[in-house]
């Protein structure tokens, strides 16, 4: 099912650059401030290739893709860029701490090229919707580069771990790149270039089925732009570049995966009343509070309700805190008939927290529609929980809502059963490194 192939990658040139100081977080995880510092750190840094400025005397023919395009090709021509000499794929291996914990995990995956598949073909799962802006950005970037930059992160199902066997030989080695990213991540690369452990990988992976983890929209940017090229050859041409994006691929079987949540931060409620949010979902929900008396209670009961809050993962619980000496988690009642209750919702969907956070905390407790949050007129979203809890002591939000991780398992059932998951459902932990592989399609 899944055709992945191996591919003579772009990388920049480590005897002209410190990797460290060129590559960047994907495009769409790049803050202001963020694109300041990469752009600070080195004249060869991706950042103006990957989120370049725009200016306001932009036109057609010089704009922030105009631009990215003329400089990928100044760097190929200075060597700053270079192509490996051997079609390989890529073990590309991450050391990190789990946030909030001390945990430290290794996520085992390899970096390929991957035929593109429509997703009625029943090869590529997506689990989230896309927004059209995205994808009209990193569409006109590759119409202009005709380079993919930036890692789509695919995770397929290997119990056996037949690949991460061959993936650990490989990488017994020194490694050609090894950074460590500002969250304290060491990303680690081996080109694979033995012809035997390259058929090995690509007959493991003909049967596999893949679900998109991250880079919905810079998948869907590679089929938009398939589909153009397609047009104007007139016809299809299963081995042209454009047929091909590249990908690195992770186990769901592997220990290394980590799925964060993603919290959700509430303000600009009208005449909110946290006693009346509570009486209003009283009937739905039990809740359970954890209070302090000052500043030196607090970390007491902060820490037992982040314990409790684990341990309700299986009786759907969810955590709020107001700033009003308490925390809270609020657990769906035993009797809860969610067949009534949410109506139209699928029952796959039922099954996720976030989807009682929308459709019955927020619209029945706060009257936050789901257009509402589609503009994110009152929700703001935050990976840590110090942060939420933070943004309600500091008086910029009214409430917050801390959430359990969705099981890397739920995300590839329901992705493969057809199911899309609530916007900011999931947030895999960490990031794929841009540029630390490129694809051109003008080869």
């Amino acid at each position: 099912m899944a055709e992945i192939f191996p591919f003579r990658a772009y990388r920049y040139n480590a005897a002209l650059v410190d990797p460290a100081k060129v590559l960047t977080q994907p495009y769409d995880k790049i803050t202001p401030a963020m694109a300041e510092k990469y752009a600070a750190a080195s004249p060869y840094n991706l950042i103006p290739i990957e989120k370049g400025k725009s200016r306001a005397e932009d036109t057609p023919s010089d704009n922030v893709y105009t631009r990215a395009a003329k400089l990928l090709e100044e760097w190929i021509r200075a060597k700053v860029i270079a192509q490996d000499a051997s079609p390989s794929l890529y073990a590309y291996f991450q050391e990190y701490t789990v946030p909030g914990t001390n945990e430290r995990r290794t996520r085992k995956g390899f970096i390929a090229v991957g035929r593109i598949e429509d997703y009625s073909a029943g090869v590529v799962f997506r689990h989230e919707q896309t927004l059209s802006g995205p994808k009209a950005d990193r569409l006109e970037l590759l119409r202009n580069t005709q380079t993919n930059t930036g890692q789509l992160f695919l995770l397929y199902s290997d119990p056996a771990a037949r690949i991460d066997a061959l993936l650990d030989s490989a990488a017994r080695s020194k490694p050609e790149v090894e950074i460590r990213d500002e969250y304290d991540v060491v990303h680690k690369l081996w080109p694979v270039t033995d012809a035997q452990t390259l058929e090995t990988i690509r007959r493991e992976m003909a049967d596999k089925k893949l679900v998109i983890a991250d880079g919905h929209h810079r998948y869907e940017t590679a089929l938009a732009y398939r589909d153009e090229c397609r047009v104007r050859a007139g016809r299809v041409e299963p081995n042209a570049p454009y047929e091909k994006v590249m990908m690195t691929l992770f186990n769901t079987a592997g220990k290394g995966l980590t799925i964060l949540p993603t919290h959700r931060v509430v303000a600009h409620v009208p005449n909110f009343s946290f006693g009346g949010f509570r009486t209003a979902l009283g009937n739905i929900f039990d809740v359970n509070s954890y209070s302090f008396n000052g500043s030196a209670e607090r970390p007491r009961a902060y820490e037992q309700f982040r314990r409790e809050l684990l341990r309700g993962q299986e009786q759907r619980a969810i955590g709020a805190y107001a700033g009003d000496g308490a925390f809270y988690i609020f657990v769906l009642k035993k009797e809860a008939n969610l067949d009534v209750l949410l109506q139209g919702v699928s029952p796959a969907q039922r099954r996720l927290d976030v989807v009682l956070l929308h459709r019955l905390v927020l619209e029945r407790g706060l009257n936050i529609t789901q257009d509402a949050v589609k503009t994110e007129k009152n929700i703001t979203y935050e990976r840590e929980m110090d942060t939420a809890v933070g943004e309600v002591d500091a008086g910029r939000a009214q409430i917050c809502f801390l959430l359990n991780p969705v099981s890397v398992e739920t995300v590839a059932e329901m992705a493969m059963g057809g199911e899309v998951l609530p916007q900011k459902s999931t947030d895999f932990f960490p990031k794929l490194m841009s540029g630390i592989t490129m694809y051109r399609l003008k080869d």
